[in-house]
């Protein structure tokens, strides 16, 4: 005998593949901050990275928030989570035990994950923005024009 997984409103019984459709979740891209350009290091802090307050805000990026770093000159990937920096500084500093996987001057890409429903991720877009050495945006896709950071 086949058992039968109940209807969320009760109605009748959904297959169990059409129950897992409806728990699965999608990892997509959420964020990303594409060339930023390392400015600091800080190796006796806590930990961390400490991005410009604006820059973060752009691509929706929370204080605390996990993220995985790509050193793009020594190929050097490793997780950590958000510190804000002052706005409109252009900040981006490794801190701790991340000082040690680049150096000032080494363009890294900052990415961050979240998890969708099959649904959601039909309408999902990432926010990503791509700097210049200076760290000023250069490029922004799935950013609103009202997002001013």
């Amino acid at each position: 005998m086949a058992v039968g997984f109940a209807a969320t409103d009760g109605s009748s019984p959904l297959s169990k593949r059409t129950t897992l459709i409806m728990l699965m979740k999608l990892t997509l891209l959420k964020s990303k901050i594409h060339r930023a350009t390392v400015t600091a290091a800080s190796l006796h802090y806590e930990g961390s990275l400490t991005i410009s307050a604006d820059l973060a805000a752009l691509v929706q990026l929370r204080e605390y928030e996990k993220i995985l770093v790509g050193n793009l000159r020594n190929d050097e990937r490793f997780e950590t989570y958000v510190i804000y920096g002052s706005p409109r500084k252009g900040s981006i500093q490794l801190n701790g035990a991340t000082a040690h996987l680049g150096t000032i001057g080494d363009r890294i890409t900052i990415m961050n994950f979240a998890h969708y429903s099959p649904e959601e991720a039909v309408l999902h877009q990432p926010r990503i923005i791509v700097l210049d050495e200076k760290n000023r945006v250069v490029r922004k896709e799935g950013v609103p024009t009202f997002a001013q950071g």
